[in-house]
């Protein structure tokens, strides 16, 4: 019922990943990242938050990302109706896909980017969600946003979309976590959302927030 990125910015060391889905409030089911463990995409016929957050434990206690997903499906009577996508921080990706999901299903993993879904009109929109990322430019939001078109374009969920999500973390910036749960066009509320976050006073005003590489950073 969903597609959804993942990858590892090679120049700054951000993680970021988005996704959609024909349902409700995509990115409170899906999207987890910690600039120190890296991100998980958990979604599927009955998505695990659980599975998520605890990929992120896991990486933060210095598991790769296929060790990782193996612990996870392994000790879950319900794996095979989840879906289940790891990026850890030096890159490594892994991703399970349950047999009882909807086709089409799968994924496409390499070097600091792995792509999934289910529920897809065919495997075409992990190739275009993918190989959209690789080509596109910007920053890495504006690329995973290109991606997400891209997958829409291509024929995306079986049902249409409702919701969208993109979230980025790093060391040296605060967390943008943008959230469409119901939208006509989530994808294009979602760039829409992206534009508003880079510009006027929100924008000026996150250089005076906090990160990991700079804890106490304020006003001054």
């Amino acid at each position: 019922m969903t597609f959804s990125i993942l990858a590892q910015d090679l120049g700054s060391g951000a993680f970021g990943g988005a996704a959609a889905t024909g349902a409700l409030c995509v990115g409170g089911w899906v999207l987890r990242g910690d600039s120190r463990a890296g991100m998980s995409a958990s979604q599927g016929a009955a998505p695990s938050t659980m599975w998520g957050e605890d990929a992120l434990e896991g990486m933060r206690q210095g598991r790769s990302a296929s060790a990782t997903v193996t612990g996870l499906i392994g000790a879950d009577r319900g794996r095979d109706w989840r879906q289940l996508a790891v990026l850890d921080r030096v890159g490594g990706t892994a991703c399970h896909t349950g047999a009882q999901n909807t086709d089409w299903k799968g994924a496409l993993t390499g070097p600091g980017l792995v792509v999934s879904g289910n529920m897809l009109t065919g495997p075409h929109v992990l190739e275009a969600l993918h190989d959209a990322y690789l080509a596109a430019s910007g920053t890495l939001a504006q690329r995973l946003l290109v991606a997400l078109d891209a997958a829409e374009a291509a024929g995306g969920d079986t049902r249409g979309l409702q919701s969208a999500a993109l979230l980025v973390v790093s060391d040296d910036t605060p967390p943008l976590s943008l959230r469409i749960d119901w939208a006509e066009n989530p994808i294009r509320a979602l760039h829409d959302l992206h534009a508003r976050s880079q510009s006027g006073d929100y924008a000026a005003w996150l250089h005076t927030v906090p990160t990991r590489g700079d804890p106490q950073r304020g006003h001054d």
